[in-house]
């Protein structure tokens, strides 16, 4: 489940960064909200479902998650910089990072007006595209890396 969770991070990025260049782009066009601009936010929002379930799995099943706490107590897994980021941290950021994802869709539905539609989705993606590569265990992150690739 790890490498798919870390597979299908990839796809995450990607569309996200093309819903945020996407909605940048019809902001600065002055152009009218169209069926793919909301399907980029739609389908952005679909991939962070889908590794928020795969998320969930590793958090009640994987050694970082709820199996910690129970095995070393939670004063235990915060003090420790590796089990605190995967217990409290990278789970906390990417809720938010997935909640920011669903406003932003949602806006797309909902906001008056073209503009107001595409500037709603360009905050609420770039903010949850900023708040998941801040908590991606990137290779440079000491003691909480993983791989760019796993099992490559």
């Amino acid at each position: 489940m790890l490498h798919l969770h870390s597979f299908l991070r990839w796809i995450v990025i990607i569309l996200a960064v093309a819903a945020v260049l996407k909605s940048l782009s019809g902001l600065l066009s002055k152009r009218s909200f169209a069926a793919s601009d909301r399907k980029i936010s739609l389908f952005f929002m679909i991939s962070m479902d889908i590794q928020l379930l795969v998320g969930l799995v590793l958090y009640f099943t994987g050694a970082w998650g709820i199996k910690n706490i129970q095995n070393n107590g939670m004063a235990s897994v915060m003090k420790d910089p590796a089990g605190r980021f995967f217990a409290v941290e990278h789970t906390i950021g990417m809720v938010l990072a997935i909640a920011a994802a669903h406003i932003a869709h949602s806006a797309a539905k909902k906001a008056l007006g073209d503009q107001a539609k595409f500037r709603k989705v360009f905050l609420f993606s770039l903010i949850s595209l900023i708040i998941m590569l801040a908590m991606i265990p990137w290779p440079s992150r000491e003691l909480v890396g993983r791989a760019l690739f796993p099992g490559m």
